[in-house]
């Protein structure tokens, strides 16, 4: 699975960093879902007062996606002749 990061200055001017955001194809279902919980992240972020300088958005999403659907989301499948 591939991985971007998104990088932005809050409301005081502070670089802030969210890594591990998962890219996704178009019809996949958890698409959408992922979308607005990112904004939802991005915009509590943003109205903090001290935000850390990075985040993982992947341990965001550890904490707040049932964890079924959090291991579908990032299942790796198995790998052939230990590649």
């Amino acid at each position: 699975m591939l991985f971007k990061s998104l990088e932005f200055k809050n409301v005081v001017g502070q670089k802030v960093k969210v890594m591990d955001i998962p890219v996704l194809e178009e019809d996949s279902t958890y698409r959408f879902m992922i979308q607005v919980r990112l904004q939802t992240l991005i915009t509590s972020i943003y109205k903090e007062n001290k935000p850390k300088k990075c985040y993982s958005f992947k341990d965001y999403l550890k904490k707040v996606m049932k964890w079924p659907d959090y291991e579908q989301l990032f299942k790796v499948g198995e790998l052939k002749n230990n590649a």
